[in-house]
């Protein structure tokens, strides 16, 4: 399940990225919607919204990228509570489902303030897929659980996105809770990079997201990188 920044490093490639992606064998793809101040993004993925911010990057062309794969596989939006909030939250739900759209992902939007958007999403057919963190209480990960939709997007780690170098000891403690609160497949986003450790983590859950690397492949070498990249952790998965 890789992630792409819509936008990034424009708005043609990322539609080209998208659909290399797609050849490659995901399964799903988390697309990315370029805002100022992505407070769960590690750096490279912040260096990419802001590129694509630069080049041009809005909301609505996110959709249009959307649009553009939305027919080979699902997308989930990840866009944060701003950008939502700004178009009003029925609108870019209708919006987000005519292109399309699988369903949203929004970190910055508390559990306990998600029910409107929630109903929204629910009206349209959309999934709002929640995260749960490793420092999620076990009664919280119950609340969280009975509420999901679509998938349990399981964060790995505490901090923000970005490749690391080993999985942190507690995640299948974490995906126990989360499988224990919810039966909904689960899938596991943050720090994962290698083959080794997304053969790792998919032996625990059912998706495995790969965000930093995915993106810093498309900014290095566009489609064709991000096509390899996907392939060999598809490849690793299968």
């Amino acid at each position: 399940m890789p992630y792409l920044m819509s936008g990034f490093p424009d708005h043609e490639t990322s539609i080209a990225a998208a659909q290399a992606a797609a050849d490659a064998g995901a399964d799903l793809i988390e697309l990315g919607v370029a805002f100022s101040d992505p407070l769960a993004d590690g750096p490279v993925i912040h260096a990419a919204a802001t590129a694509a911010l630069q080049a041009g990057a809005t909301p609505h062309r996110a959709l249009a990228v959307c649009e553009s794969v939305a027919d080979r596989l699902p997308v989930v939006m990840m866009v944060y509570a701003n950008v939502v909030m700004a178009a009003g939250a029925e609108r870019y739900v209708q919006r987000a489902a005519a292109a399309g759209a699988a369903g949203l992902i929004v970190p910055d939007l508390p559990h306990d303030e998600a029910a409107p958007l929630r109903e929204a999403c629910d009206a349209e057919g959309l999934a709002l897929v929640p995260l749960v963190a490793p420092t999620s209480r076990a009664d919280r990960i119950r609340e969280v659980g009975a509420d999901a939709r679509g998938f349990v997007y399981t964060v790995s780690l505490t901090g923000t996105t970005g490749e690391r170098a080993e999985l942190p000891p507690g995640l299948s403690d974490t995906v126990e809770s989360v499988r224990a609160a919810s039966e909904l497949p689960v899938a596991v986003g943050f720090g994962i990079a290698r083959p080794e450790q997304a053969r790792q983590v998919g032996e625990l859950a059912d998706g495995v997201i790969v965000g930093s690397r995915v993106v810093r492949a498309a900014g290095e070498g566009g489609a064709r990188a991000v096509g390899e990249v996907v392939s060999e952790l598809a490849a690793t998965l299968s």
